[in-house]
């Protein structure tokens, strides 16, 4: 009984939990920041194309999360 409790609470705990594996980022020389979302407000100001890239390569090439994401 014990260990049919550890895996349901191990699966209910794993079904609520949400892993952000991409990211949109403003293509342009002068971007910092990187967005959960596409409509994040902190886009508004991109005057190029948002591109979906992963979390790992927009933290490897410096960017950061937008504070209107946090």
């Amino acid at each position: 009984m014990k260990k049919l409790l550890i895996l349901f609470s191990f699966l209910v705990f794993n079904s609520f939990t949400k892993t952000i594996d991409d990211v949109y980022v403003c293509q342009s020389k002068g971007a910092t920041k990187y967005h959960y979302k596409e409509t994040c407000r902190g886009l508004n100001a991109c005057k190029h194309t948002v591109v979906k890239k992963t979390i790992k390569d927009a933290k490897a090439i410096g960017l950061t999360l937008c504070g209107w994401e946090d």
